[in-house]
Parts: C-alpha cells; structure tokens; sequence
C-alpha cells in the first residue's frame, strides 16, 4: 500500500499468533498537486493465521455488512445528509494469494466465494518474484480455472466504455496482478527506482517486464476508481438493501403483482407488530397470573406447614408443661407427707420427753421422802 499511494502509512506489522481474524481500519487524508482522496485501509490481522480457519471469513463479512448497514440506515433518516456523509464501504477488496505455484488454498476459495456477492474482488499474487516467470504464467491460468469452476466471481474492468474499452479487456486478460512491493530506492543507470536487491539481480517494482505493479496501480487509482464506487453502490449495496428490506416486510409488488404501496406496507407491519406485541404482553400477563398463583400456593402451603409445626410445637409444649406440673405436685405432696412426718416425729419426742421428765420427778420425790423417814 505504501508503495501503491507513494507515501509512508503509519501503523506497526501484526504478529501472527492472533487468537482470530481482526479487522483493523485506518483512514488517511491523501494530497497530491490539487487532487484530494480520503482513502480508508482495511486490514484483515490474522488471516488464516488458526488452525482452525472455518470461520475466517466470517468477521470479514460481518465488517462489510455493518458498512452497509450504517449506509442503510443514514439513507432511512428523514433528513439525509448523504452529500456529505463519510462512505464507509468497502469498494475494492485486493486479495492477496501465496505465490505457491501450485492451486489456490480452500480458504482463498471459500472465502472469495462469500465475499464477491459483498464487494469487488480483485487477486493479486504477492510477492510474484518468488518464482519464475514460466511458473507464473501457469499459476496464473490455475488461479484463472479455479475460480471459473468454482464459480467465484471477481471484479471485471468494465468495457463497455469505448473510452476504455482497449485497455480495461487487455488488463482483464492480465487479472490476477502479480505484484511486487517496495519502498526502498536503487540507483539503476541515473535513476532512482523503487526496486528489490538480490545477490542474483534486481527487480523493479515499476518495470513492467518484472510485474504487474504498474497496471495493478493504473487500474485501482487511475482507470476504474469510481466504476469500482459505482459496483459497489448499484450492485452489491443494492443487493443488501434488497435482502435486508425484504427481511422487514418491503416488497415491490404484492401478489397479484400490484404495485405495493409504502404507506400500506407500513401501517401492515405495524399493525403486525402491534398485534405481536399485544400477544407477548398477554402472555406475559398470563405467565404472571400464573407465577402469582404458584407462589400464593407456595406461600399457603408454607403457612399450612408451620401452622402444622406451630401446633405441633405447642401440643410438645403442653405436654411438658403438664409433666413438670404432675412431677411438682408429686413434689409437693411428698414434701407435705414429710412434713406431717417430721411433725408427728416430732410430737411423739416431746410426749416421751414429757413423760421421762415426770418419771424422774416422781423418782426424786420418793427418794427424798425415804430420807426423812
């Protein structure tokens, strides 16, 4: 990319051990004599980094349609200012292929086949000078077959502008673009060039001889810009916009092939949605008469049980109540028994005290009457 817009893009290289495919977008104001472009970069961090890569594409297609749908929803609003709203959607996809030499890797076909229905797919095969120019030829018709038999569509330059009719079928011939990056400067004769240093030559990066940078650049930057903004706003916008209406309800005709009113179709969807939303609020009211009646249920079958346990607590009670009673009028009954015993006891000792004093007087009495006879 930096080769491709002649300028330095700030940003640092991802490592490859990502646990999943990241979508990292960075958008650069670009100048050049009085031409201005906002140019956004989309890169695919990760990308067929996993083991597992069975779902690779799927973050790529979820970014392009959120595009869509943000494009979408500005074009519903009731005041659009589309003239001057920053476009996010993709308009050109370079997918890049590992210069093998042999067949495309089922990722790079399963993948394109989900994207070329989303955005304009043009293959390049990277680093090109990694192998020779007679295996190039032949990787490329590969490339070319697979695609066809795989019914994978990629992005044509259009010819049916005489204008550029000549040029665009030659470079159609040439897809996919072989190409060669480099920002590193070499003096080759009295010129600076962007070029690669190998211990067995160099390559130029702009040598058409050596690859296909050149016509890579004049037909993204120059030729088929806004046919690339075009294709995406007529076909693969539409094509969304279709299907994503149509989810809601939208038609064109009704089935007697009529043409649908919009007014119609909208007070439809939201009598429907309101005949919806009258039948959830009904059942949830339902289902809350219904919780409210399991949970008095609950609730009297909880009361119930400790008015059991209440009962059962308070007969327990009763009944030791009662024992402790009975036990202290056992109590007390003995106590009086063994104070009547006490008292009787005690009767009887004070009688024989009585008597043994009597008899010992009477003693004493006869004693002092036999001294004085």
């Amino acid at each position: 990319m930096d080769t491709l817009f002649n300028t330095k893009f700030e940003g640092e290289p991802a490592s490859h051990s990502q646990p999943g495919v990241q979508l990292k977008s960075s958008t650069y104001d670009l100048h050049e004599s009085n031409v201005h472009l906002k140019l956004t970069i989309v890169s695919t961090v990760g990308f067929g980094d996993q083991i597992n890569k069975e779902d690779s594409y799927k973050p790529i297609v979820e970014f392009i349609d959120a595009q869509f749908e943000a494009y979408l929803q500005e074009e519903l609003k009731i005041r659009r200012v589309l003239h001057s709203y920053h476009d996010s959607r993709i308009h050109a996809c370079l997918y890049f292929i590992a210069p093998s030499g042999h067949s495309l890797k089922s990722l790079d076909l399963v993948t394109m086949k989900k994207l070329d229905s989303k955005v304009d797919i043009i293959p390049i095969i990277a680093k090109s000078d990694a192998i020779s120019k007679s295996e190039l030829t032949k990787f490329k018709i590969k490339i070319t077959s697979e695609l066809v038999s795989n019914g994978v569509q990629i992005y044509q330059f259009p010819t049916d502008d005489e204008s550029v009719a000549e040029i665009n079928g030659t470079m159609n011939a040439h897809l996919p673009f072989a190409v060669i990056g480099s920002t590193e400067e070499v003096k080759i004769g009295n010129k600076m060039m962007k070029a690669r240093q190998y211990p067995w030559g160099t390559v130029q990066v702009e040598n058409e001889a050596h690859c296909d940078f050149v016509k890579l650049r004049e037909m993204l930057i120059r030729v088929n810009m806004e046919d690339l903004r075009e294709q995406t706003h007529t076909r693969h916008y539409e094509l969304y916009r279709r299907c994503k209406l149509e989810e809601m309800g939208f038609k064109d005709t009704d089935p007697d092939n009529k043409p649908f009113s919009l007014q119609e179709t909208y007070e439809a969807k939201r009598n429907e949605f309101l005949g919806e939303l009258q039948k959830k609020e009904e059942e949830m009211r339902q289902m809350f008469v219904q919780r409210v009646k399991e949970k008095e249920a609950e609730l009297k079958e909880a009361e119930k049980e400790l008015h059991e346990k209440f009962d059962r607590l308070k007969k327990l009670h009763q009944d030791e109540k009662k024992k402790l009673e009975d036990k202290k009028k056992s109590l007390d009954d003995e106590v009086n028994a063994f104070k009547q015993r006490k008292t009787a006891a005690e009767l009887l000792q004070s009688q024989a005290q009585q008597a043994g004093g009597s008899q010992t007087l009477k003693r004493e009495k006869e004693r002092k009457n036999s001294g004085f006879l």
